[in-house]
């Protein structure tokens, strides 16, 4: 692990620190920290808001990730009255962080290029950080948008209620003909305050809250739960424990990524995989509720290892379908990339520079699709990924194809994993019982879900119970990318482009 850099605190992935040991910075110090590690290749992982104790005055907190030295750092400042001075000017990245920290808490990011809300909770109406105050009943998609001005260009307004079994989200388009010049998201349809109810836990609700915080990513979520409470109650799971929490991540991951597939074919016509895809998807959410009853993995993950244990006919079982669904697969993937059609519709659509996933800090397939080693099993590895790791398969073009082959790619390497882990589980206990949480400390744990990278921050109090619980879906990090791809693009070419990242409107709206 490198050094932190001077005012930022070293921690593990999966571990916790005294909060003493992280220095309070004055406000520039602290922004000159975040900027000199950017610059520096680091990335931010998280940045939020805080309460302090103190009247008018509000804690924030960064997590930096240094992925070329396999380490994190954590910062923190303290903010006196109703503004400070925006940072998303010199570092893009940090954009929805900081109109997060004003929905959440009420001050002001001063400066800030497009100051609006994230999802437009009851926070906003009243505070006098804001230039006016908004409407008692707030609504999403309630407000200024981004508008593009001149002769034959024209808005073209879709959702909230989309066609089909889907969440709710407002997209605005600015167009000139066919040509998208910009596309404004607004979500927050969806927002449940989970994080606002993890504070004063864990409690009997707590692992249900995390199952549920983004229902396609439970056991992403869950896990990263159950490491924030193992770190701070000093809990050594078992390693059988941590085996069967990867063989559960990559069936998560395999069995996304299938759909996803299904649903790009079926976005431009291609019936064959669209249908067969459709089906084998099932199938691989079929090998997870082996393993607890539950299709998505709900009740699999638990604080100190996993709530169900595998025997001999049972991970035979699964090895028996794995092989058949693994034949299965490929013969209806390696469909997509042989039909020109297919390969014409994919292609130079929806191109992402490797510049513009830097710049705003995206993660996940769609950072890899355009050139980045961007792998948090590889970059910040935790559990069985610390002593087996993955190959992070990539591309370099950036659209809808390298999205879509970088799925293909780990879909193979994901099932290479879960065959050799179900032959070569070690022996012993599923689970340990965790003890009591140590008192003033923050623990940092990051997994990579199938859409990315997924960060939990959280803060005990004096009497170790969470004082504040940050969750970072990958969504948020890249629904920016969406709207950054669709530039210069077909309108017609946006709901292939938005399948391409099949972002979640749920984990954004936390």
């Amino acid at each position: 692990m490198t050094r932190a850099r001077a005012g930022l605190a070293p921690i593990h992935n999966g571990n916790s620190i005294r909060l003493e040991t992280i220095p309070t910075l004055g406000f520039g110090d602290f922004q000159d920290a975040i900027l000199a590690a950017v610059g520096g290749g680091q990335r931010v992982c998280a940045l939020f808001g805080a309460g302090t104790g103190k009247p008018d005055t509000t804690a924030l907190y960064v997590v930096l990730a240094d992925d070329a030295g396999n380490g994190l750092a954590a910062g923190r400042t303290e903010v006196a009255g109703s503004g400070f001075p925006s940072l998303t000017p010199r570092c893009p990245s940090v954009h929805l962080f900081e109109r997060e920290i004003a929905e959440q808490f009420g001050i002001r990011a001063v400066g800030h290029p497009w100051f609006k809300p994230v999802r437009y909770s009851r926070s906003w109406t009243g505070r006098d950080a804001w230039d006016r105050p908004l409407p008692e009943a707030i609504l999403p998609a309630v407000g200024d948008f981004y508008r593009v001005e001149g002769e034959q260009v024209h808005e073209v307004a879709v959702g909230p209620v989309h066609a089909g079994v889907i969440e709710p989200g407002h997209f605005r388009f600015q167009c000139h003909g066919e040509k998208v010049f910009h596309l404004e998201i607004a979500l927050g349809y969806q927002h449940r305050g989970i994080e606002e109810a993890m504070e004063r836990g864990p409690t009997a609700r707590s692992i249900h809250y995390m199952e549920t915080a983004a229902g396609d990513t439970t056991i992403g979520h869950a896990t990263c739960y159950a490491q924030i409470v193992e770190a701070f109650s000093l809990t050594q799971k078992p390693a059988r424990a941590q085996v069967l929490r990867g063989v559960a991540l990559e069936l998560e991951r395999v069995a996304n990524h299938v759909g996803d597939l299904g649903a790009l074919s079926g976005d431009v016509g291609f019936l064959p995989t669209a249908s067969f895809c459709g089906r084998i998807r099932g199938d691989f959410l079929n090998l997870t509720s082996l393993l607890c009853g539950n299709r998505f993995g709900r009740g699999f993950i638990r604080p100190g290892g996993v709530g169900f244990d595998v025997d001999r006919p049972l991970t035979d079982e699964l090895s028996r379908r794995l092989h058949a669904l693994e034949r299965e697969t490929a013969d209806s993937i390696n469909l997509l990339w042989d039909n020109q059609s297919v390969m014409a519709r994919f292609e130079d659509t929806g191109p992402l520079s490797g510049e513009t996933v830097v710049a705003l800090g995206i993660v996940g397939p769609a950072a890899r699709a355009s050139g980045l080693m961007r792998d948090t099993r590889y970059d910040q590895p935790s559990g069985i990924y610390r002593f087996f790791q993955i190959p992070v398969s990539t591309c370099d073009s950036g659209d809808v194809f390298a999205r879509a082959y970088v799925r293909w790619m780990e879909i193979q390497q994901s099932i290479a994993f879960i065959r050799s882990q179900l032959a070569n589980l070690p022996p012993g206990e599923t689970c340990a019982v965790p003890g009591a949480l140590e008192p003033e400390r923050l623990a940092v744990a990051i997994n990579e879900g199938w859409r990315g990278e997924v960060c939990h921050v959280a803060i005990t109090d004096k009497s170790g119970r969470f004082a504040r619980y940050k969750i970072v879906d990958p969504s948020f990090h890249n629904w920016s990318g969406l709207a950054q791809a669709l530039r210069d693009q077909e309108i017609s070419d946006f709901p292939l482009c938005n399948k391409s990242f099949n972002l979640s409107y749920c984990g954004h709206d936390l």
